[in-house]
């Protein structure tokens, strides 16, 4: 069951750069720093209300972000939906015709099991689903 957006993913060039930007946005600090290796990506997360917002910057050429930053400008990159059962949330939404980029969730950042569904079946918009571990 889907409950809430959890955060927006947005991919930067620099997050040390970005970090500076957001503070002062924010007028709050990042919360949290974190790299996923298995993503290739260094996370910076800054907490809103009951929503958060993620600073994406790549770590390899061959992670996504890294892809995405070269065909597109920085900028939101995902939006992420917190739900409960994620693996049934996977089977209803098949069922209703939506594509997974895979259809296994794995760990990803903030202690979390995350899996994406791909842009193509989604309005051209790439969302995760995500749960706490």
């Amino acid at each position: 069951m889907i409950e809430k957006i959890e955060h927006l993913g947005i991919a930067v060039k620099d997050v040390e750069q970005s970090k500076q930007v957001f503070d002062k946005l924010l007028n709050s600090s990042a919360y949290k720093e974190e790299v996923v290796d298995s993503e290739g990506v260094r996370t910076v997360f800054y907490q809103l209300g009951e929503s958060k917002v993620e600073l994406l910057e790549a770590t390899t050429e061959q992670s996504a972000i890294a892809k995405y930053l070269e065909k597109r400008k920085e900028g939101i990159h995902h939006i992420a939906l917190s739900v409960k059962g994620i693996e049934a949330e996977i089977e209803r939404l098949k069922k209703e015709g939506f594509e997974f980029i895979s259809d296994v969730p794995k760990a990803g950042a903030d202690g979390k099991k995350i899996v994406f569904i791909h842009p193509r079946s989604a309005n051209g918009m790439l969302v995760e689903l995500c749960e706490d571990i």
